[in-house]
């Protein structure tokens, strides 16, 4: 219904930023690392997700595409709603929740206020099912075929975390391909990339 809200920010509050568009006032839900970009009185731009429930709408928002995209994938995982989406977007950014789900990292993930070890477990098993029906290719040790222009010197296991923390990300294999063309891969570490490759998608 909307894609993005834009206006001044008239306040904030725990997980919470209300946006004055047009004279409308938009409560929205959002997460500590959003709430930190916002600064009460500037204009700012939120990309939201609206969840329509039985007896209420809630209107989420976020700084940037990367972690909304996130939190839908996150609604995506059974069992986990849209409190526990913003509470582990409040303690990963996307690029470490990536990197979570592709190490396996459950610790990461039960950082997150009301994220039990079984609520982690399941966020890394469904995640990483995703990355294995859409880039059959990788495997421990096994350098993706979503991108041959750049896996010449990379050892296997690293573009493999790269290309499967992109994926959770909701990049397409030629996508990936594009994104890490010209990146100094080698001299970087795996969030490094990730974080490179977000950072150029949004400019």
């Amino acid at each position: 219904m909307f894609y993005y809200i834009e206006g001044k920010v008239a306040a904030l509050d725990k997980n919470l930023a209300v946006i004055d568009a047009g004279g409308v006032a938009f409560a929205i839900s959002t997460t500590v690392n959003t709430l930190t970009r916002l600064r009460s009185g500037d204009r700012a731009r939120l990309y939201t997700y609206l969840n329509v429930s039985e007896n209420a709408l809630d209107l989420y928002g976020f700084y940037d595409l990367s972690e909304k995209r996130c939190f839908e994938l996150l609604l995506g995982v059974s069992g986990v709603g849209p409190k526990a989406a913003l509470s582990v977007l409040s303690v990963c950014t996307p690029e470490s929740l990536a990197m979570a789900v592709v190490t396996e990292n459950e610790k990461m993930l039960t950082a997150a206020p009301g994220v039990g070890k079984r609520g982690a477990q399941r966020i890394i098993l469904e995640l990483r099912d995703k990355i294995a029906k859409e880039m059959p290719s990788v495997g421990p040790g096994s350098a993706p075929s979503a991108a041959p222009a750049v896996a010449a010197g990379i050892p296997g296991k690293k573009l493999a975390d790269i290309t499967g923390a992109l994926t959770v990300l909701g990049y397409a294999p030629q996508e990936i391909t594009a994104a890490l063309h010209g990146l100094d891969i080698e001299s970087m570490t795996v969030e490094e990339a990730v974080k490179a490759v977000l950072k150029g998608s949004l400019k």
